[in-house]
Order: C-alpha cells, then sequence, then structure tokens
C-alpha cells in the first residue's frame, strides 16, 4: 500500500514568522529591488521600496503583520501588502521560518 505524502505548501498566514528564501538574493534598485532564486534561475522584481523594506524586516519580527507596521506600511495598505506577499510565498520568494 502506497503512502501519499504532500507537495503542497502550507497556506500564506500573516501570523506566523516569515523569511527571505536561501536561496534568493535581493539587488537594491531605485524602482525597488531585482529578486534572483538561484535554486529555480528565476529573476523577479520587488516594484516598491517599501515592499522590499517589509521582506528585509519578515526575519527580524515574531509575524508579517509586525513586519509591516515596523516597515511603515499604512494601516489602509495592509491588505495590499498581504497580497504582494501571499503572491511572494507562492512564488518561493519568501517563506515561514520555524
Amino acid at each position: 500500500m502506497a503512502c501519499a505524502v504532500s507537495t503542497e505548501t502550507a497556506p500564506f498566514d500573516p501570523a506566523r514568522p516569515y523569511t527571505l528564501a536561501g536561496s534568493v538574493s535581493l539587488r537594491p534598485e531605485e524602482f525597488g529591488a531585482l529578486v534572483y532564486n538561484f535554486a529555480t534561475r528565476r529573476l523577479s522584481f520587488l516594484k516598491s521600496p517599501l515592499l522590499v523594506a517589509v521582506v528585509r524586516e519578515l526575519a527580524q519580527q515574531p509575524d508579517v503583520t509586525t513586519a509591516l507596521a515596523t516597515a511603515g506600511v499604512p494601516d489602509a495598505e495592509h491588505d495590499r501588502y498581504l497580497r504582494a506577499l501571499a503572491g511572494l510565498a507562492e512564488a518561493g520568494t519568501i517563506g515561514p521560518r520555524p
């Protein structure tokens, strides 16, 4: 009898701690940052310096919501940034911290 193993990742949860994936490098640019994933060889962009600040802040904060506040994201913009971070998690740019 075979055992099924799930290959799906857990859904993005702003109450959890996250960090930049170990295989990902950020290069600051005027518009935000270039994002390069050495594992997938995928190049993408963060088109907002504030989003870059949030991504960098993730490693120091106990959860995503605190990272948003610490980086200075206005409360009215939290939903938009949470959607962006969920996309980054889905792409493997950020991941949950243990």
